[in-house]
């Protein structure tokens, strides 16, 4: 295996490593308004389905890389693709990059001489989920523009590998060609030799036996 698809299944992995928690913690939203009877907005169902198929499609290619080493070019305009898609799932969820999730907080209690500190934290979990999936969704886009390149690269190797082949092939061939027609040469040769030379012995005796009888 060359060192482009070593890299590629690698990237690849992480890719799915880190749309498993994309895809749970979107689903779980659109899980919460669907039980609820309300239509999923826009700017979670984009990313939503976006991560489902590129989930879909990266354990593909990974399950079936030797396939997908032939037809590495189609793979890379796929990723360029996602590369598309999820930029469009991360403006449709911009909103979120600068909302704040988090209170922390402390307050102090005086009781005389003696004070009491006391400290709180906040973390509202619906907005770091989204939060989490936008960030998330950056990194995979970066990755599969890194994919994308690298499959351009496995693509490279193998349609060199492959003239390597042809060319093998060819030179094979040709040779084979010379060494039959030599020995075809060879075997008519022999083949027309023999006749001729029971010709000439048979020229002989009979140019002996008319000697004898006159």
């Amino acid at each position: 295996m060359a060192i482009s698809g070593f890299l590629f299944l690698s990237w690849r992995i992480g890719e799915i490593i880190l749309l498993v928690p994309i895809v749970g913690m979107l689903g779980w939203f659109v899980n919460g308004f669907t039980s609820d009877n309300q239509l999923t907005p826009t700017y979670i169902l984009v990313l939503f389905i976006v991560s489902v198929l590129a989930l879909a499609w990266t354990f593909f290619t990974t399950i079936s890389y030797l396939r997908a080493r032939h037809d590495a070019l189609f793979v890379a305009l796929v990723d360029l693709a996602f590369v598309g898609a999820l930029i469009a799932g991360v403006v449709e969820l911009r909103g979120i990059a600068g909302a704040n999730c988090s209170n922390f907080g402390a307050s102090i209690n005086l009781d005389g001489i003696s004070g009491n500190s006391h400290f709180y934290y906040h973390l509202n979990k619906t907005c770091a989920m989204l939060k989490a999936s936008f960030a998330l969704a950056i990194i995979e886009i970066i990755m599969f523009f890194i994919t994308f390149l690298l499959a351009l690269l496995v693509h490279h190797h193998h349609r060199d590998d492959d003239r390597v082949v042809v060319k093998r092939e060819y030179h094979t061939s040709r040779h084979n060609h010379r060494r039959s027609g030599s020995r075809d040469y060879r075997s008519s040769r022999d083949y027309d030799y023999r006749p001729a030379s029971g010709r000439r012995s048979t020229h002989r005796s009979s140019s002996r036996r008319r000697n004898y009888y006159v």
